[in-house]
């Protein structure tokens, strides 16, 4: 079986690899990015006095946690245009990812919320601090700090269910390894190498989260 690994026929489609990779990555930050963002908002609302808004976010959780996300990714990808709203393969991509991830971020800024306690909103308004000011420099550090180990997992397996969107046709990593091996049907090869890549992905994000969660640990280590 390892005799008839082909090294030669791995070095020959790296390139062609790299390029699915190279959207892997952009779909995958992109969505990322703005997953964090509606996560963090969707938490303030998640706490907030707003019972309908409250409630709409809990719905929005419950459904997005309680669906399969390839089933999410049709209905998107499908389904929106039968609504008017048409949105290329990459932006379905982007879109189905966030919204999946948005559902996770939003309870583990919930609960790193609930850590910060009552009496620091009382200390910062003895100092004289806008509300503005305690949110930014006070609330978010603190709950970051907690909710980072799940928002690290969160974005690992964003970055992972990236593969799936190569069933609505996205020429990321998984597609090029799956339509090379359609043509050529080197399947050890093909799928040993993405596996690499993925597992070498995952690492970097993963030691860039610990590094992000040392730094944030700092002020609570004693020398």
């Amino acid at each position: 079986m390892l005799g008839s690994f082909d090294w030669n026929y791995i070095f020959e489609t790296l390139p062609k690899l790299l390029d699915g990779l190279q959207m892997t990555l952009r779909v995958s930050a992109t969505s990322i990015f703005l997953s964090l963002l509606f996560g963090l908002f969707g938490a303030y609302v998640r706490n907030s006095r707003i019972r309908t808004l409250s409630a709409v976010v809990i719905g929005y959780v419950q459904f997005v946690r309680g669906t399969p996300f390839l089933v999410q990714i049709f209905f998107i990808f499908y389904g929106f245009p039968n609504i008017g709203i048409v949105l290329s393969t990459f932006w379905s991509g982007v879109a189905a990812l966030t919204l999946w991830a948005s559902s996770f971020h939003i309870e583990s800024f919930r609960a790193g919320l609930s850590t910060v306690s009552p009496g620091v909103k009382d200390a910062a308004a003895s100092l004289g601090l806008k509300r503005s000011h305690y949110s930014i420099f006070i609330v978010f550090p603190i709950a970051l700090r907690a909710a980072l180990p799940s928002t690290l997992n969160t974005i690992v397996a964003t970055l992972k269910n990236s593969a799936y969107l190569q069933t609505i046709g996205l020429v990321e990593l998984t597609f090029v390894a799956v339509e090379r091996v359609a043509y050529e049907f080197r399947t050890l090869e093909m799928f040993s190498t993405i596996c690499v890549i993925y597992l070498g992905c995952v690492l970097i994000v993963s030691a860039l989260g610990y590094r992000v969660q040392h730094w944030l640990d700092r002020p609570y280590v004693r020398s």
